[in-house]
């Protein structure tokens, strides 16, 4: 079973249908390539979904990269960044000029968070080079304040996350850096595939890991780098993923970092501004065999249903797509027992787990795209082509591939990197957009229960969080609900994937329940309240303050 399953003849039609040139979403990614297999080629594009002129609707937002700064003229620009302004009808139009925010520098990845709390969200770029930050003026344009703000990190960067990790409501910035590359490093360690011909390196041919960066965010329209007193210094990583999460259940905000053939990163908050790293300690630094993996994207839900975040991270070919099981902190690989063992021809990049079919149970979706060309030496155009992956939870600890009969996406092979999850036409479910490394965008809309929900009795319920206490987007907050007896967690999360931004906003699968019991938000700040769910279906829109107050007590017995 595939899930969405209905009663008419529509049946038939697919799970997800590929809309970006009807859409107008037209986009292709270009990694500068040469010829000469210069190293960030290999792993970059990102994409955000985020709401910048606040009509409701997901804008997108395309990072651009090539050529390669070193190979540009003196005088030459990138291609530049797109913003598309979404027109609510499954329509696009790029405002890129309008809003000023077509960075031409060799981009890798996004990130986006309502720094200064003016109520509108402001953009982060990540670039090979300096890093760019563009302040939302709230009148469709942003201003590029990198230099004032005091962001501008200088490194190699790939996902970053904007998070409130010292609980004062003004979100902080986390920027994961990969290696410190430089166009020498590949002119003196050339590699080659098995037939002679040149292809990327592996990251540790270079053997320069780096070390991540931690902003603290004043609270003044500033941030200053606290890296090396907060305790992010002490470690170094091929860092390409993060998320931020509470994972040893402190009520506290942790952050995980998939590194690329490293130990991944779990840095856990000390609540005192300081964070250690304990992956290894915790069982997620290294596979169930003591390896670390190509780790790219990352996300982390509750997949179980036990209260805790649970991680799931994807990796190079040969290398399974892992799931780790959190089990009060302590993590167990569970990778083969839940049937992720079919991920393992394939190299993944942008990753996600959301409900696509609203049968309650969270769902995997896996951009996939080589970086060897040996490992495809057949491939007619394209050896570092591959088709995505769809992975549907049954109910039973397992995972299907469901790809098959996902529809014709599936059947086509692009070089997939970011992936982006979220609500483009506010019709209650998960739709998905992915960058390819030169090749097309492609917006996956999702039609699982068909344009309007008929012809099936699956339900859902969306919650958009507003802090009223800084915070404005409510990052961090943990939203629980109670259908038919059973509990479902999910958080506010924009950051996870790889090198992209996703949709703030909670979406729940309720399957068959037609109420939700109980609705309670634990905000950042460490409130709790209690709201009312007055109907199913819908986009809910929960503002702190307006709830019923709970203490701890009442929150453990409710």
């Amino acid at each position: 079973m595939v899930g969405c399953e209905r009663d008419t003849p529509e049946s038939v039609r697919p799970l997800f249908e590929e809309v970006a040139a009807s859409a107008g979403l037209v986009f292709t990614h270009q990694t500068g390539a040469t010829g000469h297999k210069w190293f960030p080629e290999s792993y970059c594009g990102g994409v955000a979904l985020f709401d910048f002129d606040n009509d409701g609707d997901l804008d997108v937002y395309f990072v651009q990269s090539g050529p390669l700064p070193h190979e540009r003229g003196d005088d030459d620009a990138g291609p530049g960044n797109v913003l598309f302004e979404n027109r609510g009808d499954w329509t696009f139009v790029d405002v890129t000029e309008r809003a000023g925010v077509g960075d031409t520098h060799y981009g890798i990845g996004v990130a986006c968070g309502d720094y200064d709390n003016d109520g509108h969200v402001d953009l982060y770029v990540l670039n090979l080079g300096a890093n760019v930050l563009y302040r939302n003026n709230g009148d469709g344009t942003f201003t590029d304040v990198t230099e004032a703000v005091g962001v501008g990190d200088a490194g190699n960067s790939v996902s970053g996350a904007f998070v409130d990790y010292d609980a004062d409501g003004r979100l902080d910035l986390f920027v994961v850096n990969y290696i410190d590359w430089t166009p020498e490093m590949n002119r003196a360690t050339p590699c080659n595939d098995r037939w002679g011909n040149r292809d990327f390196c592996s990251p540790n041919v270079y053997d320069a890991p780096a070390r991540d960066t931690l902003y603290h965010n004043r609270g003044d329209g500033t941030f200053k780098d606290v890296s090396e007193p907060a305790g992010i210094h002490a470690a170094y990583g091929n860092g390409m993923g993060v998320v931020a999460t509470d994972l040893d259940g402190d009520g506290r905000v942790d952050l995980y970092v998939t590194n690329d053939a490293t130990p991944n990163q779990l840095w856990i908050n000390n609540g005192d501004g300081t964070f250690r790293d304990e992956a290894l300690l915790a069982g997620c630094a290294v596979n169930k065999a003591g390896k670390p993996e190509a780790g790219m994207g990352v996300a982390a839900e509750d997949v179980d249903f036990d209260g805790d975040m649970d991680l799931f991270m994807v990796h190079l070919n040969n290398e399974t797509n892992t799931l780790y099981r959190n089990d009060g902190g302590l993590f167990e690989d569970v990778t083969s027992r839940w049937g992720l063992d079919v991920t393992l021809p394939f190299t993944g990049f942008g990753t996600g787990l959301f409900d696509y079919d609203h049968d309650g149970l969270l769902d995997i979706f896996v951009a996939n795209g080589r970086v060897n060309q040996w490992q495809n030496r057949a491939a007619d155009r394209n050896p570092y082509a591959e088709p995505d992956l769809l992975l549907h939870q049954t109910g039973g600890e397992t995972f299907d591939d469901v790809g098959v009969t996902a529809g014709p996406y599936f059947q086509t092979s692009l070089t997939g990197r970011g992936a982006a999850f979220g609500d483009l036409d506010n019709d209650g479910d998960v739709d998905i957009v992915v960058v390819n490394a030169d090749g097309p965008a492609r917006v996956l809309r999702n039609t699982c229960l068909g344009t309007d929900g008929a012809g099936t009795d699956r339900h859902w319920l969306m919650i958009r969080a507003v802090g009223t206490r800084d915070n404005r987007d409510a990052i961090g907050t943990r939203v629980r609900i109670v259908v038919d007896g059973k509990t479902r967690v999910r958080e506010v999360r924009a950051a996870y994937s790889y090198a992209s931004s996703n949709d703030f906003r909670v979406h729940f699968g309720l399957g068959r329940a037609t109420a939700v019991s109980d609705l309670t938000l634990h905000w950042p700040d460490g409130t709790r309240e209690r709201f009312g769910v007055d109907g199913i279906d819908r986009i809910m829109t929960v503002r702190q303050g307006d709830g019923i107050a709970l203490g701890n007590q009442d929150e453990q017995a409710s």
